[in-house]
């Protein structure tokens, strides 16, 4: 992950400011795995000891592009082709006898991920790999192109709105969409291909979304920003709203982790095994959901009994889930608690309360109860 850049002078400024997602030159040359790609079974109980794959960044735009440096193009924009050789170097060590490759990312890397699964899975047929079953883990990657909060002139990354930064970004990337994506929209809309819940339905390959309800990154792009200030009354409904409809785009994802929490990315932090959703924490989740996929290309029998892979939370505002991860007042750097965070959030407990159908004192009392 780390957003992407969409004309000459966004990615100047992304060459000068963030070096390392723009070029390998100065990359380090070891890191150590964190989260799913951490190999201490502590930190990461069912996958601890797989082969484990690791593609930094550096083509900035959301894994899809296939354009060389040219006369016109400073840049090359080859996400799409460094996923394709990367596939074809690994399956000379030792990818050629694997039964499942899972294709995981966060951030862009999770839209990189529904981007190119299927692309993936082609890819290793056509090398006469049918045995291997491609997956998709994406996290933090399922965006909605929504309205914005304060409409924005697409000046630079950050305030541009979704829909029109991934528009630019397409044809200064020659970006790639998958082919069965390509066939919904009318030419020119490729665009759509980027947005999870519009790509999603045209995918082969089975996919794992693990989605905050409240994405960080996402309230960026819309112009809901959290800092100093109380929340105005217009932006505490934008963000419920916002909860509400993302929810809605994952009901019939059939495999999916989607906590209440303003949070973003999860699955490369340390703490991802504490996030519960309905009491399952995301690895198990993970794990029911491999368990899943083995049965069922056995004898395609329903679900596992007790292992629950569609967890989504239905309470309706940002970490009313008590395992949330904890949150900082960006100025002070001191810990919240959920009630000291509403009310920095503006949060109006008699208003709420009174909503709700809730004596303020009970509801108060459900917040700070972890409940």
């Amino acid at each position: 992950g780390g957003w992407y850049c969409f004309n000459r002078e966004n990615c100047d400024t992304r060459y000068d400011t963030m070096r390392r997602l723009m070029s390998s030159r100065e990359w380090p040359a070891t890191r150590v795995g964190t989260g799913i790609l951490s190999s201490q079974p502590e930190e990461n109980p069912h996958w601890w000891n797989a082969n484990m794959v690791f593609i930094p960044y550096c083509s900035s735009d959301v894994w899809s592009g296939a354009s060389s440096k040219s006369e016109k193009n400073e840049y090359a924009f080859m996400g799409a082709l460094i996923i394709q050789e990367v596939i074809k170097e690994l399956v000379g060590k030792g990818l050629s006898t694997a039964k499942v490759l899972l294709l995981a990312g966060s951030s862009a890397g999770g839209t990189g991920v529904l981007l190119n699964v299927d692309r993936v899975a082609e890819q290793l047929e056509e090398m006469g790999y049918q045995g291997i079953q491609v997956r998709g883990l994406a996290d933090s990657g399922w965006f909605l192109d929504n309205k914005q909060y304060h409409r924005t002139d697409c000046i630079d990354t950050i305030t541009c709105a979704p829909t029109e930064a991934i528009r630019r970004g397409i044809r200064y990337w020659n970006g790639i969409v998958p082919e069965r994506c390509k066939l919904q929209f009318k030419e020119g809309e490729e665009w759509n291909c980027f947005f999870g819940y519009k790509i999603y339905p045209t995918l082969r390959c089975p996919v794992f979304v693990v989605q905050w309800l409240f994405d960080e990154a996402q309230l960026t792009v819309d112009n809901v920003h959290l800092t100093g200030q109380p929340v105005q009354e217009g932006q505490w409904l934008y963000i419920q709203n916002l909860g509400r409809e993302l929810r809605n785009t994952l009901k019939d994802v059939t495999a999916s982790f989607a906590p209440a929490c303003l949070s973003h990315e999860i699955i490369t932090r340390n703490h991802w095994t504490d996030i519960q959703v309905k009491g399952t924490s995301l690895p198990r989740a993970l794990h029911c959901w491999d368990r899943s996929l083995h049965e069922s290309n056995k004898n395609g029998k329903a679900p596992l009994k007790g292992c629950p892979i569609h967890l989504i939370d239905s309470c309706p505002w940002p970490h009313c889930n008590p395992s949330c991860p904890t949150i900082r007042d960006q100025f002070t750097g001191q810990e919240m608690n959920v009630i000291q965070f509403l009310m920095h959030m503006g949060f109006d407990v008699q208003k709420m309360a009174q909503q709700q159908g809730l004596e303020p004192s009970k509801l108060l009392g459900m917040l700070s109860s972890d409940n």
